[in-house]
Parts: structure tokens; C-alpha cells; sequence
């Protein structure tokens, strides 16, 4: 057995990950096994540095606030952050002087606090030195694909609701239009009914099921049902990014105002309901990114794998397919999935696996980090399956070895060192 694993480990690189598909996918997804690890960050940047210079591929897209993400996407561009005039009010980034932009790109254009790690920064100045000198239909896009949503809540509709309103306004008919921005604003009333973090945990706290938020989410029906109906002139309406916005101003609009209809659940299915519906919403974005062409995706394994999700929360465990899971149903061999597995991230009590287990039969037999031929391991293991790792820290979840054979390839680090 020993010398068949050996045989399905190769260099770590993007050359590796390549060979073990068919054909470039539409979706590549590298997944990671806990956040906020910059050696698992730079890891990402390395590999998919490597895909953008030799596969083409041009949209990369991570786990983060699809709406702020517009700023990024602004900035490797044209190195100007006037997108965060949409996500904060402000006045664009002109008056800036130095990394003013930057640094404002990368605090204001992330969720989850993912601005503040150095090795997203070191992608987002990458991408935009890629694209400077280069012509429009070269250069490299940002993406964010998650919703506005926050482990503690989600956002106020007001945003993605005040934007799509107000492109419809500017492209068609007046009396098409299903109300005012006046009663968009009125019925959404303070954000703080919508943003209050007790309503995750509490669901007499949230507004989602009030005659308002019910009434919004037919206006957003509506907005949407609108924009659609015009899609052969309005997409053919330069600039062609303006669309493209609008479109994703509505799925988050009603994305958001479907999360908070069932934040206000009070069922024991809710919290399989969020999870499902954050999810969802990842899977639009993805599919609506992958329309445009080859795309580079990194977030958690558990929103890319094509097996169920499961996570165990306060209410009990949740099930729930991700947005990985939805993609591969739409988009088969168009999509491919990545996943990351690690032996030890001890400055979090994680130690050397248990020899029994995928991570440490690949722990034992590996010097630093390598991509595995992941369906050839499972065929490798298949007369004595590993066992389940389980983790002493709640922040790192171990890879299933039941998901070897849905897995298009794995990339295994040994050590993931603090810093």
C-alpha cells in the first residue's frame, strides 16, 4: 500500500493540479480547511499565479462580500477605488495620495476581516501589477462571492436594493418601474433593525418577517422580474460591466431579504435554512462569474465540495449542500474541486495526525507540501480505509476521507507554521 500512495503524490504546483484534470473547467476551486492562515493564503496566490500566466484564466474569486468586492475589482483594474463610493458613500479615492487606495480598497472592500491579512493584500497588488499596461480583455478580474453576510448577521437590503433601483431608473421607462426610491428607503427603514447581531441567535429579534421586509421582498421580485424582461437591450448597453452589476444587485437583493424571512424562523429547520441560503447565494455568483468565462475560486471546503456540508452549531448539527455542490450540478465537468488537507497547525493545538487517518498516512510520507492524485488515493486506500481525523480546535476541519472520490485532485501541506 505504501508504494501505491507514493505513486499518487506529486510536486506541489499548479502544473500538478493541471495534469490530474481532463480539461481546463470553467470553476477550479481550491479549498482550504480553516481561514486566516497566511501560508495558506500565499499558497493560494502561488498556485493561482500560476493558472492566470499559463491556463488564462482571468476572474479570481474568494470568499468575500460580492458587493465590496466591486471595489477591488475597481482597483486592480485602474488602480482607483472610486467602486467604494457603493460601499461606504463616499466620495471615490482621487483625493488619496501614496497607498492611500490601497489601503482603503483593503479595508473597506473585504468582509470578514480578510483585508487585514498581508497575503491578500500581496494578491491584490499582484493583480494589479498584472493588469497595468495591459488591455481591457486581458486583464485580471476580482470577484467576492459570498453575500453580504457575516457569521453575527447580514446586511440591510438598503444597498443592493437603493443600486438596482437605481439603474433600472436610468435605462428604462418610468411607469415600469414598481415604486419610488422614497418607498424603497421608507420601508426599509433604520439598518440597524436588520444588522442587530442578537437576530442570528434570537429570531424574535429579526425584522425579516415584518409587513415591511414582506413588502420588499415583492418589490425585489418585481426589480429583478424588470430587469430581466429587458436583458436583450440593457445587456447590449455599454458599459457592459453595468450589467453585470445590476444583475448581481439583484440576486443579492433578494438573496438578502430571503436570508432574513428565515432568520426570523423560529422552526429547528432554521439554521439548516441559512446555511443553505448562504450558500445558494455563493452558487449564483459563481455560475453568474463562470458565464464571462474561466474562473479561479478559493474559500472554505466546506462551501466547495460536492458532498453534502455538515456543521455542528448550537441548535445541533446542520446539513446542507454548498455552493460547490450546486455549481458541479449545473456546470459537471465544467466544474473542478481542489481541496486543502494539513498535518499540523500546532500554534492552534493541532499536532501531528494520527497515522491512521488520510493526513497522517500523507503526513508520513511527504517533506513539505504536495498535490495528490486524490480518486487514485481513495483507489489506494480502498481495502483498509482511513479513519476520520478529529481536531481539538474548532477552527480546522479535518478533510473526510469518504470525499476522496469526489475530489479532482488534493493538495496536502505538512506544517502550516504561525505568521
Amino acid at each position: 500500500m505504501a508504494n501505491d500512495i507514493k505513486d499518487t503524490l506529486h510536486t506541489a504546483g499548479a502544473a500538478a493540479v493541471v495534469g490530474l484534470l481532463p480539461a481546463r473547467p470553467r470553476l477550479l476551486a481550491l479549498g482550504e480547511p480553516t481561514h486566516g492562515e497566511d501560508a495558506l493564503l500565499r499558497l493560494r496566490n502561488e498556485l493561482f499565479r500560476e493558472l492566470v500566466e499559463k491556463e488564462g484564466y482571468r476572474t479570481i474569486a474568494i470568499e468575500t462580500d460580492c458587493v465590496k468586492g466591486l471595489a477591488v475589482d475597481e482597483y486592480v483594474a485602474s488602480g482607483t477605488g472610486d467602486g467604494l463610493d457603493d460601499v461606504t458613500g463616499g466620495g471615490g479615492l482621487h483625493d488619496v495620495a501614496g497607498g492611500g487606495a490601497l489601503d482603503d480598497v483593503m479595508e473597506h472592500g473585504f468582509s470578514h476581516g480578510w483585508g487585514a491579512h498581508a497575503a491578500n493584500r500581496e494578491l491584490v497588488c499582484w493583480m494589479r501589477e498584472f493588469n497595468d499596461g495591459r488591455p481591457a480583455s486581458e486583464r485580471l478580474r476580482f470577484a467576492g462571492f459570498d453575500g453580504p453576510l457575516e457569521i453575527t448577521g447580514a446586511a440591510s437590503p438598503r444597498q443592493a436594493l437603493t443600486a438596482l433601483h437605481g439603474y433600472l431608473a436610468a435605462h428604462v421607462d418610468a411607469d415600469l418601474l414598481p415604486c419610488t426610491a422614497a418607498t424603497l428607503d421608507a420601508l426599509t427603514g433604520a439598518d440597524e433593525g436588520w444588522t442587530d447581531p442578537d437576530a442570528m441567535t434570537d429570531p424574535a429579534r429579526s425584522v425579516g418577517r415584518s409587513a415591511e421586509a414582506c413588502e420588499l421582498r415583492l418589490l425585489a421580485d418585481e426589480l429583478t422580474a424588470l430587469l430581466d424582461a429587458h436583458e436583450p437591450r440593457l445587456r447590449a448597453t455599454p458599459p457592459p460591466d453595468d450589467w453585470d452589476h445590476a444583475r448581481l444587485y439583484g440576486r443579492t437583493a433578494t438573496g438578502l431579504l430571503r436570508y432574513h424571512h428565515a432568520m426570523a424562523d423560529t422552526s429547528p429547520a432554521r439554521m439548516t435554512r441559512l446555511c443553505a441560503l448562504r450558500d445558494l447565494m455563493m452558487a449564483g455568483n459563481l455560475l453568474a462569474l463562470a458565464d464571462r468565462g474561466p474562473v479561479l475560486v478559493h474559500a472554505h471546503n466546506a462551501h466547495l465540495q460536492r458532498e453534502k456540508s455538515t456543521m455542528r452549531m448550537w441548535q445541533g448539527t446542520v446539513e446542507w449542500w454548498s455552493a460547490g455542490a450546486l455549481a458541479a450540478a449545473r456546470l459537471g465537468a465544467d466544474y473542478a474541486f481542489v481541496p486543502t488537507a494539513l498535518g499540523t497547525i500546532r500554534h492552534r493545538g493541532v499536532d501531528t495526525p494520527p497515522p491512521d487517518t488520510v493526513e497522517g498516512l500523507l503526513y508520513a510520507r511527504t517533506e513539505d507540501r504536495c498535490v495528490v492524485d486524490a480518486r487514485g488515493l481513495a483507489t489506494a486506500l480502498a481495502t483498509a480505509p482511513p479513519a476520520p481525523r478529529v481536531s481539538p480546535w474548532f477552527g480546522y476541519a479535518p478533510f473526510d476521507p469518504a470525499h476522496l472520490p469526489g475530489c479532482d485532485g488534493l493538495v496536502f501541506v505538512k506544517d502550516v507554521p504561525r505568521g
